[in-house]
């Protein structure tokens, strides 16, 4: 890993959207892939991302339970979240807004919003 490189855990339990996300992601940024919530918050814990991206159905732990225990963890009060998930009534995006979520991205998603949003962020 490039130290100038920027850390984003990516949780998402299905495998052809975390390889995509990898792929898109890691030529700008360090990625590391979570396949359920467990994990997440364990990698998290672990590796002290920049940014969480976080799909919100998953098993075990839903997304919305994993930014609630990884902002609980010491120095990731106030990491970066953005939700990518198939809910979209507008009762889903205030959950996201009130787990503390900067973007809220919709499946299915372009990989230039994504990248966008990412960017701006993480001001990279």
């Amino acid at each position: 890993m490039s130290e100038s490189k920027k850390r984003i855990l990516v949780a998402e339990d299905d495998p052809a959207i975390s390889t995509l996300l990898s792929k898109a992601l890691t030529a700008d940024y360090d990625v590391s892939l979570a396949p359920d919530g467990h994990e997440a918050v364990a990698l998290a814990s672990k590796l002290r991302p920049q940014l969480l991206l976080l799909d919100i159905m998953m098993p075990g732990l839903d997304g919305l339970e994993v930014a609630r225990q990884v902002r609980a963890l010491p120095g990731l009060r106030s990491v970066p979240i953005i939700f990518l998930t198939a809910k979209d009534s507008s009762m889903d995006v205030i959950k996201g807004i009130q787990h503390g979520a900067r973007h809220y991205i919709v499946k299915p998603f372009k990989l230039v919003d994504v990248r966008d949003k990412i960017k701006k962020v993480l001001g990279a």
